[in-house]
């Protein structure tokens, strides 16, 4: 019999990271697996370590903290109580009736087999210990399907994990404190930052002081990046928009008004001559995982829906621990401190020492940690009157190159009252990312349309998919003497989609 570990750690950044090495510390056989070839995440994504340069470390915070906890994974993992298969992404689990989960992996890379690893393993874990980390939420304006045009985040990997930038003169827009270290990194390596163009006004903070002072860190950090963007003569134009990117095949410039505090325009347009746009709109959990397991969920402040768990970052499905932006956007620090706990709840459960005290600590930093979060997203919260800057041609979902006038007459003239019913009768969500980009414009849209606030039930249609990740078509007819990826999300919880 293959001998089962007793947890499996799914994503290997800051949380993922940080629970993989605390379980195995704390007396766990731990199974790791990760997309990546090299552990990190997008926080601490870097060039391939092996031709790395000190200069690479360069624009990444808590750079230590992640430099131990390699370290301590590769210490580990030489000493057996870590298994770590980069390289490979579950796009399934399951659950059988002992209680054991499976979960079937796909090689991301050709050389990830060479790893250690293969494609289509399966594998099993008594527990598991989900960080699935989270990715850009993007909101549809005109223009904004014209090449040069990234995620802020994008624009952030290609420095960080090519050292290279997608063009020479560039604006950063959207909301949100993240916006501030792509616009500086982007200048360090050359680029003209025109603009940070911010649409909210930054005094929200005053209207939680208690939020705001429980990450006094945060505070000097925004202070450097002032600093910095006054170095590099970066403008920062709040309640500010871009409501037009313009251009003939490519990017050539954007159209930006002033705003209100629901971002209604009050000014004029004004033209900026850009050959790159890196938006950024905050980020939004990758909750495919959790969700085929029937965990439930809820809206969080910032308008997205996240995993609910308790204080020890226990989710609602017995053996399954949810860690990092699964449970709520709130940054790297907050991620390793949930990864942690869930670590130490997990051996506590299995019968193992855990330092209550310490446990005691933990739970502490992350309901500081959450207070500050909460407090950013009140500050930066999505327009919302956002569908009013759509044009009729507004491409939605780029995948199904849907437009807003589709979603507009699937609700108007065929009834489509909730996000589901949209994405039945447009396509929104239907194409090849199932949802990612377009999921929490469309949900917005259904809202909007149907005069009301979104909730959770335009949310989770649209954030859950049948298979976590495109497999070949191989790896699906194995499963045809066994369970069926259908069957299978019945039995652990079907998720709406």
């Amino acid at each position: 019999m293959p001998h089962v570990p007793d947890v499996a750690v799914v994503g290997a950044g800051p949380a993922g990271l940080a629970a993989a090495v605390e379980a195995a510390e704390a007396g766990l056989d731990v199974l790791l697996i990760d997309t990546a070839g090299q552990p990190g995440g997008q926080y601490w994504r870097h060039y391939d370590r092996t031709h790395a340069r000190p200069e690479d470390r360069i624009g990444h915070h808590d750079w230590p903290v992640f430099t131990r906890l390699r370290t301590r994974l590769d210490e580990l993992q030489a000493e057996g109580r870590i298994r770590y298969l980069p390289g490979h992404q579950v796009w399934l689990i399951t659950r059988d009736s002992e209680a054991a989960f499976t979960l079937r992996v796909t090689a991301t890379t050709s050389t990830s087999t060479a790893a250690g690893g293969a494609s289509g393993e399966t594998l099993t874990a008594h527990a598991l210990i989900l960080c699935p980390g989270g990715y850009d939420r993007q909101l549809p304006v005109p223009g904004w399907d014209l090449p040069g045009v990234l995620t802020a985040g994008g624009a952030q990997a290609l420095l960080k994990g090519h050292r290279t930038s997608a063009g020479r003169r560039a604006v950063v827009a959207g909301t949100g404190p993240f916006l501030l270290p792509v616009a500086t990194g982007l200048a360090r390596a050359g680029v003209r930052v025109a603009a940070v163009i911010e649409a909210n006004a930054t005094v929200g903070w005053l209207r939680s002081p208690a939020g705001a002072v429980s990450a006094p860190g945060k505070g000097v950090e925004a202070l450097r990046y002032a600093a910095s963007m006054a170095r590099h003569r970066i403008p920062y134009r709040t309640r500010t928009v871009i409501r037009e990117v313009l251009g003939d095949g490519r990017v050539d410039a954007v159209r930006v008004a002033r705003v209100d505090g629901d971002g209604r325009p009050t000014g004029p347009d004004e033209e900026i001559t850009v050959d790159f746009v890196a938006f950024g709109w905050g980020f939004t959990p990758s909750l495919e995982l959790p969700l085929m397991l029937g965990a439930e969920t809820a809206k969080d402040t910032d308008g997205s829906l996240v995993v609910t768990v308790d204080e020890l970052q226990r989710s609602s499905v017995d053996g399954l621990y949810v860690a990092g932006e699964a449970t709520g956007v709130g940054g790297a620090t907050l991620a390793v401190t949930e990864g942690r706990l869930s670590a130490l709840a997990l051996a506590g459960d299995r019968g193992l020492p855990a330092d209550p005290t310490r446990v005691r600590r933990l739970r502490g930093a992350v309901r500081r940690a959450r207070r500050f979060a909460t407090a950013m997203h009140r500050t930066y919260p999505l327009p919302r009157a956002w569908p009013e800057w759509l044009t009729e041609t507004t491409l939605v979902c780029r995948c199904e190159e849907v437009p807003y006038a589709d979603l507009r007459r699937a609700h108007h003239e065929l009834g489509a009252e909730d996000a589901r019913t949209l994405k039945l009768l447009a396509r929104p969500g239907m194409g090849w990312c199932q949802g990612r980009v377009c999921g929490l414009a469309t949900a917005g849209i259904a809202a909007w349309l149907g005069g009301r606030e979104t909730g959770v039930d335009d949310l989770r249609p649209l954030a859950g998919r049948s298979l976590a990740v495109p497999v070949p078509l191989g790896e699906l007819a194995a499963l045809a003497e066994e369970t069926t990826p259908l069957e299978a999300m019945d039995e652990g919880g079907r998720n709406g989609d």
